[in-house]
């Protein structure tokens, strides 16, 4: 029987990014992928938003990716443009970037970390014990892990052998999409009627074109196909263009569903697998990436037994209510999307307030993820949120606080000129940077904060401590996060 500290069910942008915060922490994992490559059918997320290129940027991977893509100085909310330019990130924007790029990008970066794929091979089931699991693959070969983590998607079935409730709401709404070929000259762009919103845009080759069908009825479980298409542009513009011909045909809805635990034992989950929703704002493979941020050095410092395994329950305490709002905007970008008169009024009012910078900057936070504080407790303005990237002065030059998390440890930055921090029974752990900072300290949506005499840092880029020229509260905070004294 083989063996990995880790078995990661599901090779997408979430297990990929898991994938490589474990290998960065030095732990053996490994990804069962139903795939033979990264290739992706249908189109998929759009691009990333802005919290998930600087938790790249934190990993010194960014480039990577913005360099093959294109920035725009918005996020959507429905079908409001919202301003992001004036936010205080180096990425104040949205990437457009095709989910198979971003999955080829995040395979390359987990190939240079060495680590291995079980490709064409699906996690069918699994049974733990107090010690590991033992995860059964499509193939009948067994593969021992101390955890096992589901990225497998909306369908799960690490969730559904776990037997975790996936609450939430039915789908009331289905739409059609598809790549095809017609015969006609389709009109491209937008189209309104009673059913709702449609859209065809030509692609690149001049070939194909692309379509986004509201559809009348709810659709089924079924694979829809060409003849779905058809009749939907039938319906909605008296023909079908002579359709005949398709790339792909596939089908979304608004349903909206969560896990209502994150994990079971030695059983977690992540991204799709443990929540899903309409795809308004492009929130979803975003969320999936920051759920494997936020759960990977949790884990890492368990199987290091550094940490106690009940670290891994603030994995879901503090995932869980991000995830909860996400699945409500949607649902109401969803509301704000149709087409009847009464939503149209909803509309034209919340459009209104849109434009306005106070709601504008608030939404601007949720949908970019900028805004994201943990519950760590009272105090500064800095707890529990992301840490922004300064520019550093320090002993050996200046640096960006980010290069200081791409080896995926915390790190203890003392901004004072006074030494009472000490770390020295972390320090195996724990990284302190002595550095100086004179500029203005800006958080998305909140503004300017009082500057901090120091912060402690996790490897996900959110603060665990604020220093007040003191070290009260530090050795707890310390313990909390990165385990006992050594």
């Amino acid at each position: 029987m083989s063996g990995h500290a880790v078995v990661i069910a599901g090779g997408g942008p979430t297990g990929l990014m898991l994938a490589a915060e474990l290998a960065l922490a030095g732990i053996d994992v490994a990804i069962v992928e139903r795939r033979a490559n990264q290739d992706v059918v249908g189109v998929r997320a759009l691009g990333l938003h802005s919290r998930s290129i600087e938790v790249l940027d934190q990993r010194g991977v960014a480039e990577r990716f913005v360099s093959q893509g294109k920035t725009y100085p918005v996020v959507h909310f429905g079908e409001n443009p919202l301003d992001i330019s004036d936010f205080p990130t180096r990425h104040n924007y949205v990437l457009g970037l095709w989910q198979h790029h971003t999955e080829r990008l995040l395979a390359q970066w987990v190939g240079e970390l060495g680590v291995p794929f079980y490709r064409e091979r699906e996690v069918t089931g699994f049974l733990q014990d107090d010690t590991g699991v033992d995860v059964t693959l499509s193939d009948g070969s067994v593969l021992r892990a101390q955890y096992l983590v589901g990225c497998d998607g909306g369908r799960s079935a690490v969730r559904k052998a776990a037997g975790i409730e996936f609450a939430g709401w039915d789908a009331a709404t289905s739409w059609l999409i598809a790549e095809i070929q017609t015969t006609q000259t389709p009109p491209f762009g937008f189209q309104y009627d009673a059913i709702g919103r449609h859209a065809i845009a030509p692609m690149e080759d001049g070939k194909w074109v692309r379509v986004v069908l509201t559809e009348r009825q709810l659709g089924g479980d079924n694979a829809p196909t060409l003849r779905d298409v058809s009749e939907a542009l039938t319906a909605v513009y008296g023909t079908d263009f002579g359709a005949h011909c398709s790339n792909w045909v596939s089908r979304f809805s608004d349903l909206a569903r969560q896990a209502v635990a994150y994990r079971d034992k030695r059983v977690l989950l992540a991204g799709d697998a443990a929540h899903v929703h309409p795809p308004m704002g492009g929130q979803g493979l975003n969320m999936g990436m920051q759920d494997a941020v936020n759960l990977g050095w949790k884990l890492a410092e368990v199987i290091k037994r550094t940490a106690p395994p009940s670290l891994l329950d603030s994995y879901h305490a503090e995932r869980h209510p991000i995830a909860a709002r996400m699945l409500r905007n949607t649902l109401a970008q969803v509301v704000l999307l149709r087409q009847d008169e009464r939503s149209k009024a909803l509309g034209e009012i919340t459009s209104e307030l849109f434009r306005m910078d106070e709601p504008r900057r608030r939404l601007v936070g949720m949908v970019s993820a900028l805004d994201i504080r943990y519950d760590l407790g009272e105090g500064h303005p800095l707890l529990g949120r992301r840490m922004p990237d300064l520019d550093l002065s320090t002993a050996d030059g200046p640096v960006r606080v980010f290069h200081l998390l791409h080896e995926a440890r915390p790190v203890l930055l003392n901004l004072s000129p006074t030494d009472a921090l000490d770390i020295a029974p972390w320090a195996d752990r724990v990284r302190r940077v002595d550095a100086r900072y004179a500029g203005t300290w800006a958080l998305p949506v909140i503004g300017p904060v009082p500057a901090p005499a120091a912060v402690l840092i996790r490897p996900d880029g959110h603060v665990a401590w604020v220093g007040d020229g003191t070290a009260q509260g530090l050795q707890q905070a310390l313990q909390r996060w990165f385990g006992p004294a050594a």
